[in-house]
This record gives C-alpha cells, structure tokens and sequence, in this order.
C-alpha cells in the first residue's frame, strides 16, 4: 500500500441482484476515490474480502456520467456486472445527476457502458463480446472433468467473454445444474458458468452457477457479466425467449435474480440493488 495521505471517504456495502436485502451478490463501493493508487485500491479490494470492490471517479470522457474502476481481492477487471449495477446505484445514492435524464453512463476499463432504470430496477447495456464461438475438443473434455459429467451432457460451450473470461456451458436442464458438483483442480483455471432451463411453468426461466479459478475455485452468488455474455449466446441462437428471468445462488442459499430483456437489437441486463451498510472509511 502506498503512503498517499489518508482521508475520510464514503462508504458503502450494497447487494445486487436480490429483491431482499442480503440474499444477493454484495459489493464494496468507494465513492470519492480520488487520488488513490492502483496499488491502495487493490490492497483495499484485497482488504474487503468481497468478490468485487469499486472506486467511484469523475469521469474523463465528456459523455460519461463517472468513472470506475472494479477490482477483485487479486486483480482489476475492465468490466463486471454487478459491480456496475452496485455503483450506479451508489452513484445515484450519492446525489449523482446523469447528463442524460433516465440514462447513466459509466466509463469503466471496456469502455463506456449504459445503465437505465426498467421495471424499477437498473439494467445495463451488455457490452459486446470480444471472444464468441465454441470451445475446442481439449477444452470441451476438461469442462466436462471439472464438472465431473458426461460430455454428451454438455449440450452446447462457447467463449463468452465480455471483459472476465467466461465460457458459457449449457445443461439440459435447472436440475442437473443445480446438481454439479465441480472438481476444482480438473476446472483448473477456467472460469465457467453453468446454465440449464428450468421448467415452463417455474417462476424462472433458468438456473445459472459461475466459477472463478484462484487460490482456491469460488462460487460466485450472482455474476452479471456471465449472465449478459449468456443472454446474447442463447437469445442469439434461438434457445431464450427475448425476455426471461434466471436465478443464481440457490445452492448458496441466496436469491439471485438477474432480468433479461432483448430490446432494440441491445440486451439489457437488470436486477435490485439494496445498500446494506453506508457509512466512511478511513483511505
């Protein structure tokens, strides 16, 4: 950690992709982070114990609303989903006007993303996807090791990386996602995510679980940035309806909810954002 002069910042914890308070995905925002180091604010991240920590900034491209940057406790990410819901819920939080009424735009790492109000909730633009297409045999035999199934039960596996390097795996069904029970050390350092369709008539069109290779492999509660790369591979190829529902840490004990809409050729990606703890940190 560098010796940049401490200072009293706002602070605050907010939780993404719930209705309910603390059954969602959290996420650590500071919201004045000027003049911190790359090196403070991962030290910070690292520090959290979060799976993500932002840093609000102004902005400095003229059509961005603000800026940030998300960090993971190892690494900075140029794009991450519930980060992105998390800060411009902090950002409107916080007394922030958009330039454009209705429409933030946040300047982070992959660019410039746009966030709207929908159905109450804040939906994100999905960012394109700069690696698409299927996995190759090698790759399709060690997804199927990691997730200790079948090959034939992997009905499809694509590349679907938006910023974080997802590869997007289909099953055949919720169950047999909810069912997996990965061996971490064949995953190696793949970063999956798991989709299945649940029933016609449940309460939610698919079931989604996403992990994350590092020290140790983690199950991340709810992931936005899978769940957007998933919604252009699937309403893309036919297999998702242009607006459906998915559910993600039900084996967590969570009640992640990640709504999707195809709208104007764009696929918009929203879900609840709750602040949970609001207050300073010393930084």
């Amino acid at each position: 950690m560098t010796s940049e002069a401490l200072r009293i910042r706002p602070f605050h914890q907010v939780d993404v992709f719930s209705e309910v308070p603390y059954l969602g995905n959290p996420l650590a925002v500071v919201v004045e982070a000027e003049g911190l180091s790359t090196e403070t604010m991962q030290h910070f991240a690292n520090w959290t114990n979060l799976s993500e920590t932002t840093f609000l900034l102004p902005p400095t491209h003229a059509q961005a609303d603000y800026r940030v940057r998300i960090f993971t406790g190892s690494e900075e990410f140029p794009f991450a989903g519930h980060p992105t819901l998390g800060s411009a819920h902090t950002w409107l939080q916080a007394g922030g006007v958009p330039k454009t009424d209705g429409v933030l735009v946040q300047e982070c790492g992959a660019g410039l993303v746009r966030v709207k109000h929908d159905a109450g909730r804040l939906a994100f633009a999905a960012p394109p996807l700069t690696r698409f297409g299927p996995v190759d045999d090698d790759t399709r035999a060690q997804l199927a090791a990691g997730l200790q199934l079948p090959e034939e039960a992997l009905l499809d596996a694509s590349w679907l990386v938006n910023g974080p390097t997802w590869i997007g795996v289909l099953l055949g069904s919720a169950e047999q996602v909810l069912a997996v029970e990965p061996d971490l050390a064949a995953m190696g350092d793949l970063k999956v995510g798991v989709i299945g369709p649940h029933e016609p008539d449940a309460a939610v069109h698919f079931e989604v679980r996403t992990f994350i290779p590092g020290d140790a492999m983690v199950e991340d509660p709810v992931t936005g940035s899978f769940n957007a790369g998933a919604a252009q591979w699937l309403i893309g190829s036919g297999r998702a309806p242009e607006e459906y529902v998915a559910a993600q840490g039900t084996v967590l004990g969570r009640a992640g909810r990640i709504h999707v809409k195809a709208e104007d050729g764009e696929i918009w990606v929203g879900g609840a954002s709750a602040t949970c703890i609001e207050g300073t940190v010393l930084l």
